[in-house]
């Protein structure tokens, strides 16, 4: 059987599962979901684990395939785009600072914590940049042509 075939089959199984447990937690009254524990254990523990199930089988199949295309491919254009994407991450960890402050609930983050929390959204805000450049001057090179 191919792989294809395959996943089919586990996604169908999955599919009908995660269809079964939903109604389980549908069929209940939320009222009652809410005040029992044992009821919010029975039911959704295991749609919880369901998705963790599903999430280690898309991770897994993701690792495989971006290492087996690795190998096909060019590896070359492979290692500058991701050590580009480390150099945007450098960079906005570099021109970043972090402060020890006080969250709304009364928990304190710490000084690393929002560091790389300001790090994490200055790359994406450069990450973002250079998507929306790369459109604008695909547009441009269109109406060019």
């Amino acid at each position: 059987m191919t792989l294809h075939k395959i996943l089919k089959y586990v996604s169908i199984v999955l599919g009908v599962v995660g269809l079964i447990l939903l109604g389980r937690i549908l069929a209940e009254d939320a009222d009652a979901i809410e005040a029992s524990a044992d009821l919010q254990n029975s039911l959704l523990t295991p749609i919880m684990y369901l998705s963790y199930l599903v999430l280690l089988v898309v991770l897994v199949l993701v690792a495989i395939f971006v290492i087996k295309g690795l190998f096909k491919g060019n590896i070359k254009n492979t290692l500058i785009a991701v050590g580009a994407f480390l150099a945007v991450i450098l960079i906005a960890y570099l021109v970043t600072d972090g402060s020890q402050m006080t969250l709304k609930d009364g928990d304190i983050l710490s000084a690393s914590a929002a560091h790389w929390i300001s790090a994490g959204l200055v790359t994406f805000y450069i990450l973002a940049g250079i998507a929306i450049l790369a459109m604008v001057i695909s547009g441009v090179k269109k109406l060019t042509k």
